[in-house]
């Protein structure tokens, strides 16, 4: 039996499988190409923001092992390539309001931003919205 499912762009085969129409596939193998990760260079992010590898495991989340593999040049799967494209983004935003090498620096100096903690700390904490948050009044002028 064929029915169409939700958004229109798969259909059930007789076997019970769902499968993609032909656009739908040619775009959704185009937008994944597009977002690929193509590996996460450790090393290079380490060295451009002042960042030990010791403190970007403590970033991550991730054991040292993983990130040691990253650094030799392993590509990290796709759920932990979204985390890093993630953090990335946050030291990306950072580098438009203060020099990349003070970056690193900053990570580890407590902050009233957040009520005494590290920026490191707030982060390993999962509350990269804090930052985002600094971020945005340092970008728009707006006090906290």
């Amino acid at each position: 039996m064929l029915r169409q499912l939700p958004g229109g762009i798969a259909m059930k085969q007789p076997n019970g499988q769902a499968a993609l129409r032909p656009k739908a596939r040619a775009f959704l193998g185009t937008a994944a190409s597009v977002g690929a990760i193509k590996g996460f260079a450790v090393k290079d992010f380490c060295k451009v923001y002042a960042v030990t590898q010791d403190t970007f495991t403590r970033l991550t989340g991730f054991s040292a092992r993983a990130v040691a593999h990253w650094a030799g040049g392993r590509k990290p799967s796709t759920s932990t390539g979204r985390r890093l494209t993630e953090l990335r983004r946050i030291f990306e935003a950072l580098e438009k309001l203060v020099a990349k090498e003070a970056i690193g620096p900053w990570l580890k100096e407590s902050n009233t931003a957040f009520d005494g903690s590290t920026p490191l700390q707030v982060i390993e904490r999962g509350e990269t919205d804090r930052i985002w948050r600094v971020i945005y009044e340092l970008q728009s002028g707006e006090p906290g």
